[in-house]
């Protein structure tokens, strides 16, 4: 009887471990969304893994050390450039939504660099869908 118990009490115990587990790194990933887009990147390409510090990583070719801008044919979004995304206009919005949605797929991460590089932030909605579509491609 008492090996019964301590082997259900064992198996409780497993199961609530994965549960902490499984917690924090779902936490972790949240607050590493939360400042992917905060800061600018002061890597060089000999450095290993991802800082976690910007909207998409340079290991992965999305932000490089070249200072680089490159338009998308979007050059009117630079009026945008240090405005915080909450005091954006409708119209603003409406103009990163428009440039966003007729990206194709395979320019989203160039766009972001270039985004970054010129001090546009992004709205929450537009920045999630943009960093949907670099992971997935990442994965690819």
């Amino acid at each position: 009887m008492i090996e019964v118990l301590l082997f259900i009490g064992l198996g409780v115990l497993i199961l609530v471990l994965f549960e902490v587990r499984a917690r924090k790194e779902a936490k972790s990933e949240e607050a590493k969304d939360e400042t992917v887009n905060r800061t600018s990147v002061n890597r060089t390409s000999s450095d290993e893994g991802c800082c976690g510090q910007h909207l998409v990583c340079e290991r992965e070719t999305l932000l490089q050390t070249n200072a680089e801008i490159i338009y998308y044919d979007d050059e009117e979004l630079d009026a945008l450039a240090g405005i915080d995304p909450e005091n954006y206009t409708t119209e603003q919005n409406n103009q990163l939504r428009e440039v966003f949605d007729s990206l194709q797929e395979r320019d989203v991460p160039g766009w972001c660099r270039s985004i970054q590089l010129r001090n546009i932030a992004l709205p929450q909605d537009i920045r999630e869908e943009a960093l949907f579509i670099v992971r997935e491609r990442r994965k690819r």
